[in-house]
């Protein structure tokens, strides 16, 4: 077994968000940081599969649908409009490329050792890493897991990454599906949904709870739910998916909705019911590291671990799963590493879906502030009423 450099202040596991985040802050502290990434490529799942490349694809998406919607309004005559699927996915991938090389340049310019490999912790302050080249040992004073969530399945519908799709798969599309049924109705099966929607796929939400995106107010989330069906999304609310047939064309899904059946058949469906935390096969819980009952990692207000030395961030511990979340909690967790007072307001992060209209919000929410017994003064201004968004023909929304 090879030993690189091994005397290291930070081993950081994990290359997302979170994960640069802390080696490039650990570096400016004057910390000799060495970062382990499994994937060629950095940025995790934010960069590579998840919040990046939705948003090309939301933003090209969008530009399209006001070509056909909104053009003609202001004058604009557009003959033959079609979208090219590949080409649009050839955007995403130079996107993507770019942010990824981006991630390279800050870990060069910071003199960041850079490990590629499966990291395993062997102790309070080792670090295996698995690779290409066979094994490493790393030694660190300090070791930061980071390592992010993988998508969340359910057990009766497989991923096949053709008929049966992660969120991974969804931004991935060769072209529009004619028909796709999206099972969750929070921020990544209402964006993806988004997507291919804008593109003449037939979307239906299935949602468990009685409203989607749930952690806004409902009025909230009633307004966006007319909006996105104005755009042709259909909702099933309060319903939840039991079974699974696969079938010619594609899937049948057996719903229950109160003591209604529900039937629902596509050519694809989007599986978008949440994410679990990536510590399987990490080697935290053999080298003491305390997990709940969800197997997120439990941390101390420092982000240190039942295990001294031992470090935890982003979304393998508690809390929402956001890549900003995750770089607060980096910045936060290197500066008390350093003996600085680094700390993260959770109160102040924010939630963001990015349909169109976006909707965002920070802070309590109407119902939170009520729930913890705050009087409360509540206003709202419509966007029909403010010049600027009338003007540029996107009136639908409000600030509350």
């Amino acid at each position: 077994m090879e030993n690189i450099n091994s005397n290291f202040d930070l081993v950081v596991i994990g290359a997302g968000p979170g994960g640069y985040t802390a080696a490039i802050k650990a570096a400016q502290l004057g910390l000799k940081t060495a970062i382990v990434e499994k994937d060629k490529n950095l940025g995790g799942t934010c960069l590579n599969v998840g919040c990046i490349p939705s948003k090309a694809l939301l933003s090209s998406t969008e530009l399209y649908h006001e070509a056909q919607k909104q053009f003609g309004s202001h004058g604009i005559s557009v003959d033959g409009l079609s979208m090219d699927v590949s080409k649009m996915m050839k955007r995403k991938d130079r996107v993507v490329r770019k942010m990824a090389r981006g991630v390279d340049y800050l870990m060069n310019k910071n003199g960041i050792e850079r490990v590629v490999g499966l990291g395993r912790i062997a102790g309070p302050d080792e670090v295996e890493v698995t690779g290409d080249e066979g094994q490493q040992k790393l030694k660190a004073k300090r070791i930061l897991i980071a390592t992010g969530s993988r998508v969340a399945g359910l057990p009766f519908l497989e991923f096949d990454g053709e008929t049966v799709l992660s969120s991974d798969d969804a931004v991935a599309l060769g072209q529009a599906p004619k028909s796709m049924v999206v099972i969750g109705g929070g921020a990544i099966g209402l964006e993806l949904g988004s997507v291919w929607a804008r593109l003449g796929t037939a979307v239906t939400v299935v949602e468990f709870l009685p409203r989607i995106a749930s952690v806004f107010d409902e009025d909230i989330t009633q307004a966006l739910q007319k909006l996105l069906q104005r755009q042709g999304l259909k909702f099933h609310l309060g319903t939840g998916v039991e079974s699974a047939e696969r079938t010619e064309g594609g899937v049948r899904l057996i719903a229950a909705k109160s003591d209604e059946k529900v039937v629902l058949e596509a050519e694809k469906v989007l599986v978008a019911v949440g994410r679990k935390p990536n510590t399987e096969g990490l080697g935290a819980a053999e080298a003491g590291v305390a997990l709940d009952e969800r197997g997120c990692i439990k941390t101390d207000a420092e982000w240190q671990t039942s295990v001294p030395g031992i470090y935890a961030i982003g979304d393998v511990v508690a809390g929402p799963m956001l890549a900003h979340k995750a770089e607060q909690e980096a910045v936060a967790a290197v500066e008390r590493m350093a003996g600085q007072p680094g700390s993260v307001n959770y109160d102040a992060i924010p939630w963001v879906i990015y349909t169109a209209p976006e909707v965002a919000a920070v802070g309590l929410t109407e119902a939170g502030a009520k729930a913890n017994g705050h009087e409360t003064a509540v206003g709202i201004f419509p966007f029909q009423a403010n010049g600027r968004a009338v003007a540029s023909g996107h009136a639908d929304g409000l600030a509350k």
